[in-house]
C-alpha cells in the first residue's frame, strides 16, 4: 500500500465560492478606504482630518472603517505599510541589479520620480508629512517609515560605495551623500506638478532629463 501523503490545500482552497468572494470584497473595501485616506490627509493634514470625510469620500459608514481599522491613527499608518510594501521589494530589486552604480544611480531616480506620478495622492501625503514625522516624536513617526527610510538611505549609501569603487561616483562619506541625494530628490519632487496639482496638461517646471544632468553633474565623478 501507498505511503505517499496527500499534498496539504490551503486554506483558500478549500473555501467555497461565497467565502472566497467576501474575501476579495474585503479586500476591495480596504483598498478603497486607503485610497479615500491618502486623498483628504494629504489635502487636510492629520490633525484635521475626520474618519467621517475619509468614509464619506470612500462612500461607507464610519462603522465601516472601524471594521477595517482601529482608528484614524492605525489608517494613517497602514497608508505607509501599504506603499511601503509596494516600493521596497523595487527599490531593493533595482539597487542590487547587475548594472554599473552610475547607471543604477539614473534608474533610481526614474523609478523614483515615476513612483510618485504614479501615485500622486500618496506622494504629496509623503512630501507633506514624512519630514516632520521623521525629525519629531509624535505619532507620526512611525516605526514603519522610519524602518523604510533607514533601509533606503542604507542601500544608496552601498551603491555609493560601489560607485567610488568602480570610480564611477564621487568621493565622500557614503551616507551623507545618500541623505544628500534623497533631499536632492525630494525637492524636485516637491515641485514636481505631475505629482503636486490636479490640473490637467501640467507641464514639467524642471524636466525629468534635464534633473538627470544636476544628478549627474552633482555626483558622477
Amino acid at each position: 500500500m501507498s505511503t505517499a501523503k496527500t499534498p496539504k490545500m490551503s486554506v483558500t482552497a478549500t473555501m467555497g465560492g461565497r467565502e472566497r468572494r467576501k474575501l476579495q470584497h474585503q479586500a476591495l473595501s480596504r483598498l478603497q478606504l486607503l485610497d479615500a485616506a491618502e486623498t483628504v490627509f494629504g489635502q487636510k493634514g492629520f490633525h484635521e482630518t475626520t474618519l467621517k470625510e475619509i468614509a464619506e469620500l470612500a462612500e461607507f459608514s464610519v462603522g465601516s472603517v472601524y471594521s477595517f481599522f482601529e482608528s484614524k491613527d492605525d489608517l494613517f499608518r497602514q497608508i505607509f505599510v501599504r506603499r511601503g510594501d509596494e516600493f521596497m521589494p523595487l527599490i531593493r530589486e533595482l539597487l542590487a541589479s547587475k548594472r554599473t552604480p552610475l547607471e543604477q544611480l539614473h534608474d533610481l531616480v526614474d523609478f523614483e520620480v515615476g513612483y510618485f506620478r504614479a501615485h500622486p495622492r500618496f506622494g504629496r501625503l509623503f512630501l507633506t508629512f514624512s519630514s516632520a514625522s521623521l525629525q519629531s516624536s509624535d505619532r507620526l513617526a512611525d516605526d514603519v517609515m522610519m524602518g523604510n527610510f533607514e533601509e533606503t538611505m542604507t542601500l544608496q549609501a552601498e551603491m555609493f560605495r560601489r560607485g567610488q569603487s568602480a570610480e564611477q561616483l564621487i568621493a565622500g562619506d557614503p551616507w551623507v551623500l545618500a541623505r544628500l541625494l534623497s533631499g536632492l530628490m525630494a525637492s524636485y519632487q516637491a515641485l514636481d506638478p505631475l505629482v503636486m496639482s490636479d490640473e490637467p496638461d501640467q507641464v514639467e517646471r524642471l524636466s525629468l532629463v534635464d534633473f538627470h544632468r544636476i544628478v549627474d553633474r552633482t555626483f558622477a565623478r
